[in-house]
């Protein structure tokens, strides 16, 4: 039933979307003309108009381009927290001809040391209290390496005394910068300075974003998303969704991530709305925002609302402002969304994309959704379920990979054509990218997780790739072997479990003591929390760990659970 989704399509929708045949950038400039004196972000109950904005992201690009010598092409890595300043550099970037390289701040030196060499990036966007991560890598490799770091003290952002509460890392002070290569923000975006950049010369099939996604291998893969592919998404959400210019988005989702990106920066930016942003969630910050600015749309992963929901606090604040709840991630659990339904009245709207596609290839309807629920197939997208070896279409009802075409498919990945012919199938004609994800479609068309062909953990939404968390943990002196699986947790869905044989004479080593390890040297969200030690991993006639078996071992042990793919 290849059509039988149109039946519950939104009303008054055209099934194809006439995208702009413009630089992302013009969005900015288009908002900007037409409310300049509006509130584009709100940052702990500071505000910054949309021709601040725009003023600030064209000085920026005058610095990137005659401080920084960054030339059309180039990459540029952001590794922020959310931020006006974030908002500044992605759009600063893109004036100045470049691409974005949007990185989780969550990440450590020896995982940025890849996106550094991987990307050719010459120029980094950092907050003050990651600096440490960073600055180790200026001239790692010479003068084809890392040689300038844009230094971000987010404080600079708040202008206006609040309430709310506020990171310690937004308030901190300005820290003094020692070394070369290091040029503190405020200094970049002065409006004092007369660095003004040269012609926009980008156009829609010019690379704008390449936010990296990891696979099997291990190592991360960037993914090349053009002006269009970026258009695509944040144009056809706020279209799907039917929002206006008098939105008022909460913006919780992280901007490196291109849900967040597409949905909670890009999308509100397009239309002229305006964006309430939170550098971390907080769940009392989240509703005294709501109460205080009146925000309409609220796009949060599913652990976020569970913890939303459990706040005693909550029903201190007025949520009746709130129009649409959108996001993914996890299974939704069919109690909160009743819960969330009867204090809000909305349905918990969940879709489901990947990095590949800039986010949503499916989203449910918004007047039909139908619960744990991946949607139906957005604007101008061909999904399909297809049988993993013959690529043959499957009928309703029977379980296979889910296979997309649309505008929001990535070009490939950066400097690794393998990895793009692997990732690529041939169907009628036409390409169409692997997701890697099992899935059925009912009699209405509608797509539903089964499981996931591809090894993956799904930590809170976020994609765990346990070869490159071996990989990581192989670097401790007292690790001999390690096998990474994924393990129940009742908040999380999956977390991270690390197998581990010690090296001898590090017998003393404890699970604390390498969760410790593990914690300072990759992302939080990757580091196992779970650690089990063994005498041995089960290996293959080849060689090879039998991760698949210590897999299913792990999961016969523990409460039955519905996988899922990222739905972010």
């Amino acid at each position: 039933m290849p059509h039988a989704h149109l039946a519950h399509w939104p009303p008054g929708l055209p099934h194809h979307l006439t995208l702009p045949q413009t630089n992302v950038f013009d969005n900015l400039q288009v908002s900007a003309r037409r409310y300049p004196d509006k509130a584009a972000v709100i940052f702990y109950d500071s505000v910054m108009t949309y021709a601040e904005l725009l003023a600030g992201s064209e000085r920026l690009a005058g610095w990137l381009q005659q401080a920084a010598g960054v030339q059309a092409g180039d990459r540029v890595l952001l590794y922020l927290q959310n931020s006006p300043q974030w908002a500044m550099a992605f759009y600063g970037i893109l004036r100045a001809n470049a691409v974005v390289v949007p990185v989780n701040p969550m990440n450590r030196s020896e995982e940025l040391r890849h996106y550094v060499h991987d990307s050719g990036a010459r120029v980094a966007i950092v907050p003050q209290d990651l600096l440490p991560q960073m600055q180790p890598l200026l001239d790692d490799v010479g003068d084809a390496g890392l040689q300038q770091l844009l230094v971000v003290t987010y404080a600079d952002a708040l202008t206006t005394p609040t309430d709310l509460p506020v990171p310690e890392v937004v308030s901190a002070a300005p820290l003094a910068l020692h070394g070369p290569g290091l040029t503190a923000w405020r200094d970049a975006v002065a409006p004092s300075h007369d660095l003004r950049p040269g012609p926009l010369t980008t156009g829609p099939q010019d690379l704008c974003v390449m936010p990296y996604t990891s696979g099997t291998t291990g190592q991360p893969k960037g993914c090349m998303h053009t002006h269009r592919s970026v258009m695509s998404t944040l144009v056809g959400g706020v279209q799907w969704f039917g929002r206006t210019q008098d939105a008022v988005y909460l913006s919780v989702l992280p901007f490196f991530h291109v849900t967040g990106m597409a949905g909670s920066l890009n999308g509100p930016l397009f239309l002229g709305a305006t964006m309430v942003v939170l550098a971390r969630w907080d769940r009392d910050a989240a509703a005294q925002c709501i109460q205080r600015h009146r925000a309409t749309v609220l796009q949060a992963i599913s652990t976020m609302v569970v913890d939303f929901l459990s706040n005693p606090r909550l029903a201190d604040h007025d949520l009746s402002s709130l129009q649409g709840i959108r996001g993914g991630g996890a299974a939704m659990p069919a109690a909160v969304a009743a819960r969330l339904r009867e204090l809000t009245g909305l349905d918990y709207v969940e879709g489901y994309g990947m990095t590949e596609a800039m986010a949503a290839t499916h989203i449910n309807p918004p007047h039909r959704p139908k619960p744990q629920c991946l949607g139906i197939p957005v604007f101008d997208v061909d999904a399909r379920v297809v049988d993993p070896v013959t690529l043959a279409e499957l009928p309703a009802g029977e379980t296979g990979e889910v296979v997309v075409h649309g505008p929001q498919v990535m070009r490939g990945y950066w400097n690794d054509e393998a990895a793009t012919r692997a990732a690529f199938v041939e169907i009628d004609g036409r390409a169409f990218l692997r997701t890697g994800d099992l899935a059925q479609v009912d009699a209405d068309g509608y797509f539903f997780m089964v499981d996931r062909l591809k090894r993956m953990i799904n930590a809170s939404g976020f994609k765990v790739w346990p070869a490159e968390v071996e990989s990581l943990m192989y670097r401790h002196p007292g690790v001999l072997e390690a096998c990474v699986i994924a393990a129940h947790d009742e908040r999380r869905g999956e977390t991270v479990k690390a197998l581990v044989v010690r090296r001898a004479g590090h017998e003393a080593l404890t699970a604390q003591a390498l969760i410790a390890w593990s914690h300072e040297h990759m992302a939080a969200y990757k580091s196992p929390r779970i650690v089990e030690f063994v005498t041995a991993l089960p290996k293959s006639g080849s060689g090879k760990v039998m991760w698949r078996e210590l897999q299913e071992r792990e999961l016969a042990a523990a409460p039955s659970t519905t996988p899922r793919g990222d739905t972010r």
